[in-house]
């Protein structure tokens, strides 16, 4: 594969956004897409604006509105068709890549993996819903999640999806639920490995003190549980060591600890046959991010899941990974329209935006950083140093701190690179903000994705009962 260009960035910062590119080379699709600032496909166009997936951005916010989420399909199809040739290249066992759909769950997206060959993963029942009425086949849903309810632990029963099971009451749920019905539930069992990563501590889960899975101590106990349970079929053991991770030995690790319970269930004679390792492979925010390509982090797990299997004399499992973030982050990008500033002397400038915490709740959560450009003069020079506020009633709601722009105007179109994993799906209509449309862009084309709601959408669910009505006329 070629690798990715590193971007090199001058003491005073960029000299213009244009460096944020990929690179000219039009074999895209050599390049990883988690190391890339900007979509696969971003292009400066003749008009010296930014152009993703063949259109301009700046367009599609006068046709589609602002705050808008551009989703360029091309560089997450890459990713997609990266994950899974990798794996046919370095492991000669069978091999499921299912998407981690918590980063982005939508029809749209849940249809474009399905198309490349992917399964999915789910934590609830709405994202279970959504997967199956974007036609996923249920032998390729795996159910996760720490507190199931019953009626979402049901659904999935009468879906026919794997449930990978995360504690006692719900393993105990799913013996009671699924009595008297002639097909096994199939289950995977999910445990923490105890290896550590360096992540933020909100998303590592890996290590013993998580709120997920079965604590090693007790594996042995489940295993014996299960042998008396014809209606459970264990298929598989599940482990996940967090997420936006940037070294790969933990992950070299990983193998050797599944492998090892894999053959304590053997034992127990339960018809296991898969391991599941995750994802959480870590993608480019900012110029200074360098994470490991998907190649380089598909051969680390292929190499250690066969080494363990080899130093044990063990057939290869079927080998299960769920990347999110890694595979949709890079593909999207948030425009926002530029509104008023303020200039504190000897301080900051503030640059407000129509948008903020409510379609990226990350910067003001995990402290998480990210990079901008203005759409409309990608040649510019970078020559200001500004704060981008959001417009929310909240000091916290920044979404970058110290952002190298160039001199801006109230209606520019400013980018927020890298918005594809944790924005839409963590949105929400804080000061009654309604949610922003969401577009697929390709070869010159752009389709809605994700209707923008309107303020009849924030009071459809409001009720006011009859006695108020009275007191407010």
């Amino acid at each position: 594969m070629v690798s990715t260009p590193s971007l090199k960035v001058p003491a005073s910062g960029l000299a213009t956004a244009e460096q944020y590119l990929a690179n000219s080379d039009p074999a895209i699709e050599s390049l990883s897409p988690n190391q890339q600032l900007l979509p696969l496909t971003a292009r400066v166009n003749d008009r010296d604006r930014l152009e993703i997936g063949g259109c301009d951005v700046v367009t599609l916010v006068e046709q589609f509105g602002s705050p808008l989420y551009v989703l360029d399909e091309e560089t997450l199809r890459t990713s997609c068709r990266q994950y899974r040739e990798a794996f046919s290249r370095y492991y000669s066992g069978d091999a499921l890549v299912i998407y981690a759909s918590k980063a982005w769950n939508c029809l749209a997206v849940c249809a474009i993996v399905a198309s490349e060959g992917w399964g999915i993963d789910v934590v609830s029942g709405g994202e279970l819903y959504t997967a199956k009425q974007a036609g996923m086949d249920a032998s390729t849903i795996y159910f996760h999640g720490n507190n199931k309810s019953r009626s979402e632990l049901q659904q999935a029963i009468e879906i026919g999806c794997t449930i990978v099971v995360d504690n006692w009451l719900e393993l105990e749920t799913l013996t009671e639920l699924t009595q008297g019905i002639d097909r096994p539930t199939r289950i995977m069992l999910r445990f923490t490995p105890g290896i550590e990563c360096h992540t933020h501590d909100y998303i590592k889960t890996g290590h013993l003190d998580s709120k997920f899975g079965f604590d090693p101590d007790s594996m042995e106990s489940v295993f014996d549980f299960l042998t008396r349970q014809p209606t459970l079929s264990c298929i598989g053991l599940h482990a996940h060591i967090g997420s936006q991770i940037f070294e790969l030995q933990p992950h070299r690790d990983l193998p050797s600890v599944m492998v090892e319970w894999f053959q304590l269930a053997k034992r127990y004679n339960l018809p296991i046959q898969e391991l599941n390792v995750g994802g959480g492979l870590g993608i480019r925010y900012t110029e200074d991010d360098d994470p490991p390509s998907i190649e380089d982090w598909v051969k680390v797990i292929c190499e250690s899941i066969t080494a363990a299997c080899k130093t044990v004399q063990m057939s290869l499992p079927r080998l299960v990974c769920e990347p999110g973030r890694s595979a949709i982050g890079s593909a999207c990008v948030t425009a926002y329209t530029v509104g008023s500033s303020k200039t504190i002397p000897g301080m900051r400038t503030y640059l407000t935006v129509d948008g903020g915490m409510s379609d990226n709740p990350r910067p003001i959560t995990y402290q998480s950083l990210y990079r901008a450009a203005i759409a409309d003069r990608m040649s510019a020079p970078l020559t200001e140093t500004v704060t981008v506020a959001g417009k929310h009633c909240e000091s916290g709601d920044v979404l970058i701190q110290n952002a190298q722009l160039p001199p801006t105007q109230p209606g520019d179109i400013l980018v927020v690179m890298g918005t594809g994993a944790y924005n839409y799906s963590m949105s929400s209509n804080y000061n009654r903000l309604p949610r922003p449309a969401a577009i697929v862009v390709k070869e010159g084309e752009a389709n809605l994705i994700l209707q923008r709601e309107t303020y009849q959408d924030l009071i459809r669910q409001d009720c006011l009962p009859d006695r108020l009505r009275g007191d407010l006329s």
